[in-house]
């Protein structure tokens, strides 16, 4: 039996949106955001073939389901948008990781600026979006279109009294990592690093788990981080040396 909800400033009793929210991360962010008393709505569940089901690549589709969204819960308040794919398509992790983000933040902050909304939103990119990787160009390539549009949209809105923030994971234990093993040497390569593809492996010694990633999240929407935006935090066990 679970407990009474948390009581987290900024977070408890706010209409709180999820994009992506049945991956390993986005499930993890819904149950974080449950227990710290955020009244959720979720995208990326089974609600039809809309966008809601997880489709954020068209802008009048996303917009919809954010009118559809708010007139059934109220003005969104706090945003996680974790909705994107690992993919060596260029044209679909550009579509999903690069445009879903411009999607859906330029529906979210013209309602919270229509509405006068204080609103905070974390948008879920890659540690692979900063550094070279071989053999992930196009999702990389994806990801670091997307932590430069939400960061540069974060700053646009400050004046509004709107946070955007990004967190940045490293590989974490969810079906879309383990779904690319194929036997336990794989977790020690992911550890250890793997030189011939010029990737770092894990100081910390161990793979993150979708809480915390969820739990970071959490703190970026609260009021403990209200001074904190336009940042990219990376959540990788120092995976990329901070760089």
């Amino acid at each position: 039996m679970t407990g009474p909800p948390l009581t987290v400033p900024g977070v408890t009793g706010r209409h709180v949106l999820v994009t992506g929210a049945v991956g390993g991360i986005g499930s993890a962010v819904v149950g974080a955001l449950a227990a710290a008393g955020g009244r959720g709505s979720a995208w990326g569940q089974a609600e039809g073939d809309d966008v809601r089901a997880g489709d954020v690549r068209g802008l009048d589709a996303v917009r919809d389901a954010w009118r559809a969204t708010e007139s059934a819960a109220g003005a969104v308040e706090l945003l996680v948008h974790a909705a994107g794919v690992m993919s060596g398509d260029w044209d679909l992790c550009m579509a999903v990781n690069a445009g879903g983000v411009r999607n859906v933040l330029d529906v979210a902050t013209e309602a919270m600026i229509g509405g006068g909304v204080a609103g905070s939103i974390v948008v879920l990119s890659s540690n692979a979006a900063p550094i070279p990787r071989t053999a992930m160009a196009e999702y990389a390539a994806s990801k670091a279109a997307a932590t430069s549009y939400a960061r540069s949209v974060g700053l646009a809105v400050a004046g509004h009294g709107i946070r955007v923030n990004v967190v940045s994971p490293g590989s974490t234990m969810t079906p879309m990592l383990t779904g690319m093993w194929t036997s336990d040497a794989d977790r020690q390569r992911v550890l250890a690093g793997t030189p011939e593809q010029f990737r770092l492996g894990i100081p910390l010694g161990r793979i993150a788990e979708p809480a915390d990633i969820a739990s970071t999240i959490v703190f970026l929407l609260s009021d403990a981080a209200r001074h904190i935006t336009i940042h990219d935090l990376r959540v990788d066990g120092g995976a990329t040396l901070d760089m």
